[in-house]
């Protein structure tokens, strides 16, 4: 169980970490991170990180699937979690 938490925790850093990533890398029309790979780690446990980093480096905002998509995964993601923790 331990192992998990740490796991979701170190997902959803990541997650924030690429979202300001990839929105530093738009704003200096640098090489972009994948659009799967925001997906992949979204869907992987990041949903959260994701989805605050969406939000907080207005990044990915005007996507339709990723202002719907990101936030249904988090709160799958929350849910999971209370799951695993009430389990």
């Amino acid at each position: 169980m331990k192992e998990f938490l740490w796991f979701y925790l170190i997902m959803n850093i990541y997650g924030l970490f690429l979202m300001w990533t990839d929105k530093k890398r738009a704003i200096h029309h640098q090489y972009r991170i994948r659009e799967r790979t925001l997906w992949l780690v979204a869907l992987f446990g990041g949903a959260v990180g994701t989805t605050i980093g969406m939000q907080m480096f207005r990044h990915k905002t005007k996507h339709i699937n990723f202002k719907i998509g990101f936030p249904l995964l988090a709160i799958l993601d929350i849910f999971l979690v209370f799951y695993m923790l009430v389990k």
